[in-house]
């Protein structure tokens, strides 16, 4: 076992190992985001903004005019919020219109929508309705049809894609209640029958979007493991190491065995269909496994690089609509005298609000462009899109309901029930939370982007630290690899210019160009001394690597700002109404101030205090604060 793994405990190195051997190892196309944590600024990767042909957005917006007629004559999402239900002529409804089937190709008889489209019909549905939104996203973006798609057979594709053109509906069930974040857990099996042409799962899923519902599911399930055959210096897998397999299984729920045994109920998203799914004994031909044994985990990984891309769409599409709400009710609501959007402290939250809004909706669009064109590895740009979205989205939503006060805390039925306009915020408020969480909690997608850009420096370094290695062999590649370094570092304190990437930017814009490129430079800096620092015990420093990555995320998004803004206007629409450049302005002035933040945090932070008292709470040492309530009993 190398050095990067000896100190960790057993369990912690199993599921590092478990991880790092499904993990995709190779960067096989370029990364904008992967190069701005090593100091390079690939302008020519985003710049000029990509668009969409006349032809595939003219299909896009067909698609969203029959979704918004049809919702808003059929679909009411007050009633499904009341009754956790989207009523069953609603789904059929959205089965004939192909909602099911959107990123299918038309020789499956699908729509076969690009991601933009697809991620613009989200979009749209998820500004009126929450529920249908999960309900079609996680059947698509990472239920059946996109790892089929992905890594099925022929005879796999041709019997199950068809399916979901007539309305099947189908989920991704990974997550147990003792298996979340961490698959190494997981309990259920798939065991080989004795004539080997069938598998029987045992065991239990919890929390699998629409899998109350689901007509065929991608189960993962632990099957026999088996002996490595291949050693690695970064994944600390040993040859001749009994490795586990997580393989990929498509199960249709009709099966004997299977179970829904309980259906949860959750703060928001009343209508999504989730809960408990029990496998007893599910017999299942050894024809549905999927990309063959062990392969479960790198198709999940695989999956949600793109699966994930739907949240931005999602929670922009939501953040829109409480701007509007919120725009609105400023200048209806008087205080004082004045409409409170004239007020300083709504004013300041207001502009947020649009600058926020336009930098998620460049974020949405720039990644999902990236997925349709395949010219781009976007593991990293589709975890930062997702992650930046998402929370920036709920800060837009607590922000909408505090702006309307009383009547954002208010229901939208019961405002309608005394005579006023049923705004929805408080179940715009509830059906967003979860967006932190689905897809990678933020705490996960922070280790994950740190992980994937600290990458190149792993695959450099560790090999010097592999004792399996002779020694003479690592001595010469310490030297190589050492000058590499000095050379890299010195070029990172050297003057910056990005006079070349931001020709053709409006003047405003220019400095923050300027700003990114230099600001890439600093974090690489400072990314590798922390790593050369630490160096294995780099992984437990969780509070700044996510400093790390929340500065190389702005950094992103700044730039993705920027390429977009220039794409919509010139530098004459500055000073006009209404400019996109003055929002990429606000927004770039905004993220500037927190990377400055995080970069002073690095240093000066209160980690070791927090990380002490945590561990006496932890060990029952502040239980007197926790006096004078009643306990929610344990049973």
């Amino acid at each position: 076992m190398d050095m990067y793994h000896k100190n960790m405990g057993k369990e912690k190195r199993e599921s590092l190992e478990l991880a790092e051997a499904s993990r995709e190892s190779e960067w096989n196309y370029p990364s904008f985001a992967r190069d701005i944590f090593h100091g390079r600024l690939s302008w020519n990767l985003i710049h000029p903004f990509p668009q969409q042909t006349e032809a595939d957005k003219k299909i896009g917006s067909d698609y969203q005019e029959k979704l918004k007629v049809f919702l808003e004559a059929h679909l009411n999402p007050d009633d499904v919020d009341k009754t956790c239900e989207i009523p069953y002529e609603v789904i059929k409804g959205l089965a004939d219109l192909g909602a099911f089937a959107m990123k299918i190709k038309p020789e499956y008889d699908g729509l076969g929508l690009s991601q933009v489209n697809y991620n613009r019909a989200i979009h749209l549905i998820a500004s009126y309705c929450g529920s249908t939104a999960v309900l079609l996203s996680a059947h698509q973006s990472i239920g059946v049809p996109t790892p089929l798609s992905l890594f099925g057979t022929d005879e796999q594709k041709k019997k199950y894609l068809p399916r979901f053109r007539k309305g099947a509906i189908s989920g991704f069930a990974l997550t147990e209640a003792g298996a979340g974040s961490d698959p190494r857990n997981m309990k259920t099996t798939a065991t080989p029958t004795e004539d080997g042409k069938h598998y029987l799962i045992n065991g239990e899923k919890l929390w699998i979007t629409n899998g109350n519902m689901a007509n065929v599911l991608i189960v993962m399930a632990h099957t026999p493991p088996k002996i490595s055959t291949e050693g690695g210096s970064v994944s600390g897998r040993e040859k001749g190491k009994e490795k586990k397999q997580i393989t990929a299984f498509i199960v249709e729920t009709n099966t004997p065995g299977f179970e829904v045994s309980y259906r949860c109920s959750f703060m928001g998203l009343h209508g999504v269909k989730l809960g408990l799914l029990r496998f007893n004994n599910v017999k299942v031909p050894k024809e549905n496994i999927l990309s063959g044994e062990g392969q479960g985990l790198k198709i999940a990984f695989i999956t949600l690089n793109t699966g994930r891309l739907t949240v931005p769409a999602a929670v922009t599409g939501m953040s829109k609509w409480c701007l509007s709400v919120a725009r609105a009710w400023s200048k209806e609501r008087k205080q004082w005298g004045l409409p409170i959007g004239e007020h300083e402290a709504v004013a300041t939250k207001l502009a947020a609000m649009a600058a926020n809004t336009f930098a998620m909706d460049a974020v949405t669009w720039l990644s999902s462009h990236m997925a349709d064109q395949k010219k781009l590895d976007i593991r990293l740009e589709a975890a930062m899109a997702k992650m930046f979205c998402a929370e920036t989205s709920w800060k837009l939503i607590d922000d909408t309901l505090q702006i309307r006060g009383g009547r954002g805390y208010e229901t939208g039925p019961s405002l309608k029930g005394r005579g006023e306009p049923g705004y929805p915020v408080e179940r715009m408020f509830r059906d967003a939370r979860i967006n932190l969480i689905i897809e990678g909690t933020s705490q996960i997608m922070r280790l994950f982007v740190a992980r994937e850009a600290l990458d190149l420096h792993l695959k450099r370094m560790m090999p010097i630290l592999n004792p399996r290695i002779p020694l003479l062999r690592r001595m010469g590649m310490a030297i190589s690899v050492g000058i590499y370094y000095f050379f890299w570092y010195i070029k990172l304190w050297l003057p910056t210019c990005a006079e070349k990437e931001a020709a053709g930017l409006p003047a405003l814009l220019k400095k923050h160009l300027h700003f990114v490129k230099a600001g890439s430079k600093r974090l690489a800096r400072n990314l590798f001394f922390n790593m050369v620092i630490f160096q294995q015990h780099f992984e437990a420093k969780q509070n700044s690597l996510s400093r790390f990555v929340d500065i190389g995320t702005d950094l992103f998004v700044m730039s993705a700002v920027c390429s977009y803004a220039a794409s919509m206007g010139n530098e004459k629409e500055a000073l006009k109404e209404g400019s996109p450049v003055a929002l990429a302005d606000l927004f770039c002035q905004q993220a500037k101030a927190r990377i400055q933040r995080n970069f002073n945090d690095v240093y000066a932070n209160q980690d070791a205090q927090g990380n002490s008292i945590a561990k006496k709470i932890l060990s029952g040492g502040y239980e007197w604060l926790e006096n004078e309530i009643i306990k929610t009993p344990d049973k």
